[in-house]
């Protein structure tokens, strides 16, 4: 007979308790500006901005991202402060930017991505 105790079927399973814990001590601002932060960089993978260059790229899917980005920012505003955002939307300004670059068919003002919160985005 082994000393090792059996493993329970759930070893592998995460702690959700532990992780709702670690959660609530982060601040809500945080929490929007890590989000935030993670769409920027998927959206820069997808529209071929990185080392890679256009292994990922990925307009459609870097159009999503780029509108989630600018709703999360626009519905946002008036709860993180501007220190916060205006970096955000200097960082969302530039991706529309390269996405209108990158795009073979060119949206007409206020069509590109992210443009129903941001209004029309020019170079």
């Amino acid at each position: 007979m082994s000393d090792t105790p059996p493993e329970s079927p759930n070893a592998d399973a995460p702690d959700f308790d532990a992780m709702a814990r670690d959660i609530a001590e982060v601040p809500a601002v945080e929490v929007i500006v890590t989000v935030a932060v993670n769409l920027m960089s998927a959206a820069a993978v997808k529209l071929g901005l990185t080392e890679e260059g256009d292994k990922y790229k990925d307009l459609d899917e870097a159009r999503k991202l780029v509108t989630a980005l600018a709703g999360l920012l626009d519905a946002s505003a008036t709860e993180i402060s501007s220190f916060h955002a205006a970096p955000l939307r200097d960082g969302l300004k530039s991706l529309q930017l390269a996405f209108r670059e990158a795009s073979l068919v060119r949206d007409e003002p206020g069509q590109g991505p992210g443009e129903k919160y941001t209004g029309p985005v020019y170079g």
